[in-house]
C-alpha cells in the first residue's frame, strides 16, 4: 500500500489557501484560531449542521442543552451534568415520563429569560411543523436523533415534563443534543430563520457568536454574564475557520496564521513534533465504518454473507499503519477490549480465503465480481481523510478477494443528508453503503443508529438493518435497572452487530489534533465534544 503513503504525502503540496479574519489575528494574545475540517461554517441558528464538528465548535459552546457533558476526568467516558436543568427524574408510576428542574436565573445572551417557556418554544421549533417557529433544517436533525420524544408540557416556570414512546432509562443523554435558542433572537429576525443565521442567534453558554462572515469564519467572544461563574471562559475570542482540505490546515498552522488544526495529515506528525509544536491524541467513542444499505432491496449488501465477506476483505493494520497510528482497528462497534464487546462468532481480520468463500455462497466470484457503490465525502466532522482511507479500502478489497468498489464524492453535509433518509431515496445516491463516521457512547447511540424501530427518516438506522435479537436485548437494556444485567444485554446487542454486521468494521480514531506551543490548558477528553473554556493562549 506505498502508494497511499505517497497520497498522504501529496496532501502538503498544494499553496495554502487565503484564510479570512487572519491579517489582524496576530495582534490579539488572547484570541484563539481554530481550522475545522468542515467545508463551510457550522449554522449559527442554534441547531448547527457539520455533524458533531458543528455541535463541538457552534453547539456546546454557545448554545447550551438541559443535560451536558462532564469533560473533568479524562481518564474516562465523558458523562452527563446538570446543565440548564438542575436535576431530572423519571416518574414512577409511568416510566415514559421524565421532569426536568431548569436552572434559576440564566439568561440567553440577549438578555430574555431561560425558563419553561423558553423550553417549550424551542421544543416546538424542532416537533411542531404547523409552530410559527418551526425550523426545518433544525428539526431534521434533533428528530433524528430524539426519535423517541412523543409529548412535552409546562408544568410551571421551572419545571417541563417529556414524555417518550416506551420506557428509556437513557432518555437524558439524549436531550443533551436538543440546544436552545432564545425565541426573542427569531422575533428581533423578523420570524426568518435565515435572518437569525445572520443576526446570529442568541444562546446561554460561556461564548457568544460577534461576527458571522458566511462560508468563511464565525468570530466567539467570552460571555462575562455566564450563568456559571466557574465556568467562563479564560479566552476573549475564537475564531473559526472551515478548511477541509489537510495540506490547507497543515500550512495554516506552519505558517502561524491558526493556532489549533483538527486532523492534520498522519505523515506529518513527526515533523509537527520536531517543530515543537503540540501533537494531541486519545481514545474516544468514535467509529469510521461504512453504514451498509442492509435493508435496500436489490442491493448486494443486503446479504448477510457478503456484509459478512467484506469485513475479511481487507487489511485493518495496514491502515492503521497508513494513518500512523492516529486510529485503532476495528472488528465491532465497540472496541474489542471493551468489557461490553462480547464473543461473537466472527473475529474480523484480513481472511481473504474466508471472505472469497462468503462472497462465493452469496453468489460472486471471478465470473461475476462483487461490485458496490459507496457515498463519501471530501472531508467532515471525524471523517478523518476520507479520500486516501477509501482510496485505500478500494484496493484492498480489489486485490484480496476480487471486488470492484466505486464512489461518488460529494460535500459533507450532503452525505449527512442520507443518513437521515431511506437507503432507496435521493440521499443515498444510488450507494450501497455511506462512509460516515458516528459515535459509540453510550447505550442510547446504540439504539439510535441499530433499533429495528429507529428507521429513517424517523430515526437514524439509516441503512434499515434488521435483527429480531439485536432489538429483544435491546429493549431489555432500556429498562433494565442491573448494571450487571444491563451490562450482559448489551453483550447480547453487541454480539449481534458483529455476526449480523449493519456496518463495514473499519477504524476507530484517535481523534488527533496539532496546535502551537502558545496553546495551554487543553486536555483530550473521551467525547466527540471538548471544553474550550479552560483553553488560553499566552
Amino acid at each position: 500500500m506505498r502508494a497511499h503513503r505517497l497520497a498522504l504525502a501529496a496532501l502538503l503540496a498544494a499553496p495554502l489557501a487565503a484564510l479570512p479574519g487572519a491579517a489582524g489575528a496576530q495582534s490579539q494574545p488572547r484570541l484563539l484560531r481554530i481550522a475545522m475540517t468542515a467545508a463551510d461554517v457550522p449554522t449559527t441558528t442554534g441547531m448547527p449542521n457539520n455533524g458533531f464538528e458543528g455541535m463541538r465548535f457552534l453547539g456546546y459552546p454557545v448554545f447550551e442543552s438541559l443535560a451536558l457533558w462532564d469533560h473533568s476526568d479524562p481518564k474516562t467516558l465523558s458523562d452527563l451534568r446538570p446543565g440548564l436543568a438542575e436535576r431530572w427524574e423519571q416518574d414512577e408510576s409511568d416510566p415514559r415520563k421524565w421532569r426536568f428542574t431548569l436552572r434559576q436565573g440564566v439568561q440567553f445572551h440577549d438578555g430574555a429569560p431561560f425558563n419553561a417557556d423558553a423550553v417549550i418554544w424551542n421544543l416546538d421549533r424542532y416537533t411542531k411543523n404547523d409552530s410559527p417557529q418551526f425550523d426545518a433544517a433544525g428539526s431534521a436533525i434533533v428528530r433524528g436523533r430524539v426519535p423517541v420524544l412523543t409529548g412535552y408540557r409546562k408544568i410551571d416556570d421551572r419545571t417541563v415534563e417529556m414524555e417518550t414512546s416506551r420506557p428509556v432509562s437513557y432518555w437524558p443523554y439524549l436531550t443533551a443534543y436538543i440546544l436552545f435558542t432564545s425565541p426573542q433572537s427569531f422575533e428581533q429576525a423578523g420570524r426568518d430563520w435565515a435572518k437569525v443565521a445572520a443576526l446570529p442567534a442568541a444562546g446561554t453558554g460561556p461564548f457568544r457568536i460577534t461576527r458571522f462572515v458566511p462560508r468563511q469564519s464565525v468570530e466567539l467572544a467570552r460571555n462575562d454574564q455566564y450563568w456559571d461563574p466557574a465556568g467562563r471562559a479564560k479566552l476573549d475570542r475564537v475564531l473559526l475557520l472551515p478548511m477541509p482540505e489537510a495540506n490547507t490546515r497543515l500550512a495554516a498552522l506552519r505558517s502561524g496564521q491558526v493556532d489549533w488544526i483538527e486532523v492534520p495529515p498522519p505523515d506529518a506528525l513527526e515533523s509537527l513534533k520536531a517543530a515543537k509544536f503540540q501533537v494531541v491524541t486519545g481514545s474516544y467513542p468514535h467509529i469510521w465504518p461504512w453504514v451498509f444499505a442492509a435493508g435496500k432491496a436489490g442491493s448486494p449488501v443486503a446479504d448477510i454473507r457478503v456484509r459478512q465477506g467484506l469485513n475479511y476483505c481487507f487489511d485493518r493494520k495496514e491502515m492503521v499503519a497508513m494513518l500512523n497510528g492516529t486510529a485503532e482497528p476495528s472488528v465491532g462497534y465497540f472496541k474489542a477490549g471493551d468489557p461490553a464487546f462480547g464473543t461473537p462468532q466472527n473475529h474480523y481480520t484480513l481472511d481473504a480465503a474466508k471472505g472469497k468463500a462468503l462472497l462465493a455462497a452469496a453468489g460472486y466470484g471471478p465470473q461475476k465480481p462483487l461490485s458496490i457503490k459507496i457515498g463519501i465525502s471530501n472531508s467532515g466532522s471525524g471523517q478523518m481523510l476520507p479520500l486516501p482511507m477509501n482510496e485505500f479500502l478500494q484496493q484492498s478489497l480489489a486485490e484480496h478477494c476480487g471486488v470492484k468498489v466505486s464512489f461518488e464524492v460529494v460535500e459533507w453535509n450532503t452525505l449527512l443528508g442520507g443518513l437521515r433518509a431511506e437507503p432507496g431515496q435521493p440521499q443515498w445516491l444510488g450507494a450501497d453503503a455511506l462512509n460516515i463516521s458516528l459515535h459509540s457512547s453510550d447505550p442510547s447511540a446504540m439504539g439510535r443508529w441499530f433499533y429495528g424501530d429507529n428507521l429513517s427518516p424517523r430515526g437514524s438506522n439509516a441503512g434499515h438493518w434488521k435483527d429480531a435479537e439485536f432489538d429483544a436485548a435491546f429493549l431489555a437494556l432500556e429498562t433494565e435497572a442491573d448494571p450487571a444485567k444491563r451490562l450482559a444485554l448489551t453483550r447480547k446487542a453487541h454480539e449481534r452487530l458483529v455476526d449480523n454486521p449493519p456496518w463495514l468494521w473499519i477504524v476507530h480514531d484517535l481523534n488527533p489534533r496539532a496546535m502551537t506551543a502558545r496553546v495551554s490548558g487543553f486536555v483530550s477528553p473521551q467525547s466527540w465534544f471538548i471544553d474550550l473554556t479552560r483553553v488560553e493562549v499566552k
